[in-house]
């Protein structure tokens, strides 16, 4: 009973697969006979071809240009160019102009400030070797400390032979400086209306009451370092000078002080005797 069903079911599936054959044969033809297309190579489109939209039209300007100008601009004037100096630098103050240095013809010199007449010239030879004389050795001091000066009124009298009194002055440069215990002031040496050296000079004090003592001590000592630049006694800053002198003039001796009791060695000249506030011992 079985093979006999079996039998119809074979049968008819044989004759489904004959009539779907021709089917798939003629797909396969199909696929076979028709051949793809070659790619082409793309050309932009032209623009020629395309359509150009519509232009708006520009908008009108608001503004107005003025109208141009026959004649040209004028050109702004040149601001006047200042000449430049031969010479690069500010130069030193002077006398006034038209002046004659000495105030003749009413214009002073601000000797605070002005270097008028700073090496114009050299002065006469005699005038040269009365400043360079050799300074004698009777006129030279010594400090207990052992430095050797020449008195300040001996610098005085030296200038009023070279020059005579009156031809030359010290010009405060500055106010008084007074600081503690010390008081500077700067002076310049002027001489025949000449500016020819310019220093420094100071002095110690105690208490207030010496302010103006020491005031007249610092324009001395002013005076004395200012007649350096004219080689007056300019032996005193040679170290061999100071040697020989000391060797020959001056000695040093054992004291005691006569308040403090305290004893030291002092220098002094060999024709000098101990003074006050020592005692020889």
């Amino acid at each position: 009973m079985a093979s006999r069903t079996i039998a119809p079911l074979r049968a008819a599936s044989r004759r489904i697969q004959i009539s779907k054959a021709p089917q798939s044969w003629a797909q396969c033809h199909v696929r076979t006979v028709v051949t793809p297309s070659r790619a082409k190579p793309y050309t932009p489109p032209s623009t020629a071809s395309r359509p150009t939209p519509a232009s708006t039209p520009p908008k009108a300007s608001t503004t107005t240009q003025p109208p141009a100008s026959s004649t040209p601009a004028a050109k702004p004037a040149a601001a006047a160019r200042t000449p430049v100096p031969a010479t690069s630098g500010t130069p030193l103050p002077d006398a006034p102009s038209g002046g004659s240095g000495h105030g003749d013809s009413g214009g002073a010199i601000d000797w605070t400030q002005s270097y008028h007449g700073l090496g114009a010239s050299a002065f006469a030879p005699e005038t040269a070797a009365a400043l360079q004389a050799p300074v004698a050795a009777d006129d030279v001091e010594v400090k207990p400390d052992g430095i050797i000066y020449l008195p300040e009124i001996k610098y005085r009298r030296i200038l009023n032979s070279a020059f005579g009194p009156g031809a030359w002055g010290l010009a405060p440069r500055g106010q008084l400086m007074v600081h503690e215990k010390l008081v500077t002031r700067e002076y310049a040496l002027v001489v025949h209306g000449r500016f020819v050296a310019q220093a420094r000079g100071e002095q110690q004090y105690f208490s207030e009451e010496g302010v103006s003592t020491a005031a007249e001590g610092c324009k001395s000592n002013a005076l004395m370092r200012c007649c350096k630049d004219l080689g007056i006694a300019s032996e005193l800053w040679d170290p061999r000078y100071i040697r020989k002198f000391m060797k020959e003039h001056a000695v040093q001796q054992w004291v005691e002080h006569i308040t403090t009791k305290k004893r030291k060695q002092i220098w002094l000249r060999k024709d000098d005797e101990v003074r006050y506030p020592f005692k020889k011992t």
